[in-house]
């Protein structure tokens, strides 16, 4: 229970960093901040979400992003498991290759979409 309770503490000071940071002008330097303050938040998440699996004795098939984005659906822990997994494909471009234009798309993603997963996801933890 205390890792659990100190990586939500963890995941809700990114999220807010992350939120702070998409209220900026929008420049580049700011979406390359974005971006990386996105990749960690999104680690937290999983992260987290796999922590309070694990302490609820939830831990078979609970090893990959993958398996705990699924388990965190199935569990009710995260509502949309569609817009999960997208949210951790973008994570994984981003970490493996850079390309503007899908770095802005990306980035678009997380103001429109991906924030509202993450806040509605702290929303549910902080319940727990």
């Amino acid at each position: 229970m205390e890792r659990f309770i100190q990586r939500k503490e963890d995941l809700i000071k990114a999220y807010n960093k992350l939120e702070e940071a998409l209220t900026e002008e929008c420049t580049e330097i700011v979406i390359d901040g974005i971006l990386h303050r996105f990749e960690f938040t999104f680690e937290l998440a999983w992260k987290t979400i796999k922590d309070y699996l694990d302490y609820m004795g939830i831990s078979e098939k609970t090893g990959s992003p993958r398996e705990v984005i699924q388990q965190g659906f199935k569990q009710g822990i995260i509502d949309d498991g569609e817009k999960w997994i997208d949210m951790m494909l973008s994570r994984n471009q981003l970490s493996h290759l850079y390309n503007q234009d899908i770095s802005r798309q990306i980035y678009n993603n997380i103001k429109n979409e991906y924030i509202k997963l993450l806040r509605a996801l702290i929303k549910k933890l902080e319940n727990m």
